[in-house]
């Protein structure tokens, strides 16, 4: 680049995913803490600014799918990596669940995080209503921890503008972040929409508006982020979030890698070691035929050029399908994806992330089967209601009507704060979680995901047998498989023969 030699040396910073949103977006959240527990001391040695390696979905499939205590995960790792800051991802009041919790839960599951090792907290909300994060970055910051406000980045045209998401909705509310306290400031583009001359121009305008350090997080969906990533480090990004290589692309984050070879020599020559880097990978190739049950295999492009046109996150698609086929009518997608606009447009504009993009795509789903508002689900009649925060848009009183139309808690929706509206829950299930659970951390667990949670609670202390799903795939098993396969492949072959 031109002048090269005049831009101010910034290394950039880069926060590995691979323990997090690495399994999670290419492997269904799969990994396992014995897998991570062999390279752990490795990685700590690399250099990275922070290790997101909790919350999101791990919780959940961490107790749920893989029969492991998701709060011994970060005990493991912190004892072996004790140098890299623990980062995880907060769903702001939803804590790492799918609805709000009451104030004490919340103050509760993060002072348990904090005491075991979670260093940044990145917190964001689903239709970016910062009043969902009142709790947790007051006990966060009690806590003496990083807090990480966020923003979730959305569109409602092809890039970056028109009525809602345009570069002044970013700036106010990176503005309120920063005035609630956030250490740091990160954007969420989790699907991948952020074009890379966008993430220039917003990178460059927060940098003049705000003085706290900015992370980029976006995902390889779309086949952009490797480019956006670039041109906001031009602009003057801190942080980005990369993963491994065996675990990035696809719809997981940018591979590591080549971001550090491109940077060498460079004003923001990140130091890594690309050597460490790619002994780190190697060991990822081994394991990873393990996981290989959960990896979109089903198409030969590893991005989803779908989605640069119709903006729809791959989960909320198979969900959509999946709610087709229950009612026989896959052949109405195509109204379906003519529909979810629509749908999304009347509920004001929110961002497509968990949970409004579950409840924005079943709607979407009603609409077409049985007349627009016709049938209404109990999430969407919440939403509107005001339980999940102040839409981007207001709602217009016909669609508030029609989907309030018969709902209990009342057809005015809220104003305040949706968790005021919450009783506190934490006595109450330390009551109903004492023949199960022995300490906080097991009552969080029963807390948070009540059936999943008592079935786990059972496993743990030996009360039912695990099942055999839930048992660890071995690299044994999979030699077993693929000789089978192949024995069977013969078989065919010897059949064909002539």
């Amino acid at each position: 680049m031109e002048g090269m030699d005049k831009i101010e040396r910034k290394p950039l910073r880069i926060t590995d995913t691979t323990f997090r949103d690495g399994h999670q977006s290419s492997l269904a959240t799969r990994m396992r803490t014995e897998d991570m527990v062999p390279i752990a001391e490795e990685l700590d040695q690399v250099g990275f600014h922070s290790v997101e390696m909790w919350g999101g979905a791990t919780f959940d499939v961490a107790h749920r799918f893989l029969g492991e205590d998701p709060w011994e995960r970060i005990k493991t790792l912190k004892k072996l990596m004790p140098k890299t800051p623990f980062q995880m991802l907060l769903r702001g009041q939803n804590l790492v669940g799918y609805r709000h919790y009451a104030d004490d839960l919340v103050e509760a599951f993060i002072e348990k995080a904090a005491e075991l090792g979670i260093d940044i907290f990145r917190c964001f909300d689903a239709v970016n209503d910062e009043r969902n994060f009142d709790t947790a970055f007051k006990v966060i910051k009690r806590c003496g921890k990083h807090i990480q406000g966020t923003i979730c980045y959305s569109l409602t045209e092809r890039r970056m503008g028109g009525p809602v998401y345009n570069l002044n909705y970013y700036l106010e509310k990176a503005k309120i972040l920063v005035d609630m306290g956030s250490d740091s400031l990160c954007i969420k583009d989790m699907a991948g929409l952020l074009a890379p001359y966008d993430a220039f121009e917003l990178i460059k305008a927060l940098k003049k508006t705000i003085k706290i350090p900015i992370q980029l997080h976006t995902h390889y969906t779309s086949g952009m982020a490797s480019m956006t990533y670039l041109k906001a480090i031009e602009a003057g990004v801190d942080i980005v979030d990369t993963a491994l290589a065996p675990f990035a692309l696809r719809s997981s984050q940018p591979a590591v890698e080549p971001i550090v070879v491109a940077l060498e020599g460079t004003p923001w020559d990140t130091k890594l070691d690309l050597s460490k880097l790619l002994k780190l990978g190697e060991y990822l190739e081994t394991i990873a035929p393990k996981y290989r049950d959960f990896l979109d295999t089903t198409k030969m492009a590893v991005i989803d050029t779908g989605v640069l046109k119709h903006q729809i996150p791959g989960g909320m698609i198979s969900n959509m399908v999946s709610q087709l086929k229950q009612q026989n009518a896959v052949h109405r997608i195509s109204e379906v994806y003519a529909e979810l606009p629509r749908t999304r447009k009347d509920l004001g504009y929110p961002p497509l992330v968990t949970p409004t993009s579950q409840i924005v795509g079943v709607q979407a789903v009603l609409n077409v089967l049985f007349g627009r508002y016709k049938m209404v689900s109990r999430e969407t009649q919440d939403y509107v209601y005001g339980l999940y925060g102040k839409p981007p848009v207001p709602i217009s009183d016909e669609v508030k009507n029609a989907v309030l139309k018969g709902y209990k808690k009342g057809k005015e929706p809220i104003t305040c704060r949706p968790a005021d509206t919450i009783e506190p829950e934490l006595e109450k299930v330390k009551e109903e979680s004492k023949p199960l659970a022995k300490d906080l951390s097991d009552t969080l667990i029963y807390a948070l995901f009540p059936q999943t949670g008592t079935q786990f609670l059972k496993w743990k202390y030996g009360l039912e047998p695990v099942p055999e799903k839930i048992k660890p795939k071995t690299l044994e098993d999979v030699k077993r498989e693929d000789e089978a396969i192949a024995k069977a492949k013969a078989e065919v072959q010897k059949k064909a023969a002539p």
